[in-house]
């Protein structure tokens, strides 16, 4: 297996085309209790985590939004609060289990927001269309992450930001405790809550394989963005890069 064409998916090297299908089979399995183990393995902590992004994220009425990898449309449904009537967030991920909770759950908001199937790193939007970008929790599971940023700052305005929430790299000292946490009770969680421990095995492994704080933060620069800065949630065990396209 050659080094171009290849990539992790865990702690797994596999064929770089055989990332999106191996990914979309976890979401596929796990998206019925996304909402729920993301309640029981954060202690609800995800909720803060998702409003302090909106906060942050300088979006006011009459803002136009783009969720990727939006998931369940947690960022979605806060962000369309944000823009009021007048504004516009789009839905979008590249699985349809999880894009169907999602509009569900924004029908059933009583919001209209579009939701659309597409790949992160081939976003059918214009250039310079959205005031802001947001990714929360999806860009580690993507296959070319450099890509899927070029795409993210194409999409935005002069002036606009992406945001992108994610797990990352905790505080040493507690290292020991969050490797235990999440190799021996986020797969038991998995299995009894979801009945599915081999899903959450991996999402722990994907967690391990994300770029730190620092190296996400020079991808981001890398793909164009400028004044990228990050808060480091729940001692590093999150942490929220924002960027500017200038």
């Amino acid at each position: 297996m050659s080094e171009e064409s290849s990539t992790h998916f865990g702690f797994k090297t596999i064929n770089e085309n055989e990332k999106a299908q191996k990914v979309g089979e976890v979401f596929h399995s796990v998206a019925r209790n996304y909402d729920l183990m993301n309640d029981v393995m954060s202690a609800g902590l995800h909720r803060g985590w998702k409003r302090f992004a909106v906060e942050i994220s300088g979006v006011s009425a009459g803002g136009r939004v783009l969720d990727v990898a939006g998931g369940s449309g947690d960022m979605s449904r806060l962000f369309a609060k944000k823009v009021g009537d007048t504004g516009e967030v789009v839905l979008t991920d590249i699985n349809a289990s999880m894009l169907a909770v999602g509009r569900d759950r924004l029908i059933d908001a009583g919001l209209t927001a579009p939701a659309l199937q597409c790949d992160a790193e081939k976003l059918p939007f214009p250039d310079q269309y959205f005031d802001c970008v947001c990714v929360a929790f999806g860009l580690r599971n993507m296959t070319h992450k450099e890509k899927a940023l070029a795409e993210m700052q194409r999409v935005l305005k002069v002036g606009g930001r992406l945001l992108v929430l994610e797990f990352s790299q905790i505080w040493k000292p507690l290292a020991p405790l969050y490797d235990a946490y999440s190799f021996k009770l986020l797969p038991l969680m998995g299995k009894l809550f979801a009945k599915d421990a081999d899903s959450y095995q991996y999402l722990a492994e994907s967690i391990r394989m994300h770029p730190d704080q620092e190296t996400l933060r020079q991808m981001m620069l890398d793909a164009g963005f400028a004044k990228v800065d990050y808060y480091n949630l729940a001692a590093g065990v999150v942490a929220l890069h924002k960027g500017w396209k200038i």
